[in-house]
């Protein structure tokens, strides 16, 4: 088992990784499909699709769902911000503002 200050986890090994699977680097966070392995010097690298980098095998663990948890919360994230600026734009807040504009556009400087 490796202890990295990041916590501790099982790397894969060779027979484990196949083409197309989702892993992980959790040193970075890096995620990605692995699209080759190559053997360099006796120790096996994996190449990702989202760096086009090689990451020694032994230092990847599987990607379980994590693309799906982000996503929602982006969703989640963006609706609060679109439902924050409805009820700002809709408030009295914004129009005392619109009313104390005089229509030029002054770019400072």
């Amino acid at each position: 088992m490796l202890i990295w200050g990041i916590g501790s986890y099982s790397g894969m090994l060779a027979d484990e990784i196949t083409l197309g699977m989702k892993v992980r680097y959790p040193r970075t966070g890096t995620t990605g499909k692995v699209l080759h392995l190559e053997l360099v010097r006796g120790e096996t690298f994996a190449e990702l699709d989202s760096t086009k980098l090689l990451y020694r095998i032994d230092h990847l663990i599987p990607a379980m769902g994590a693309d799906s948890r982000v996503a929602s919360s982006i969703q989640v994230d963006a609706k609060q911000v679109i439902e924050q600026e409805r009820e700002y734009a809709g408030g009295s807040g914004f129009q005392d503002a619109l009313k104390n504009i005089d229509q030029s556009c002054e770019g400072g400087g």
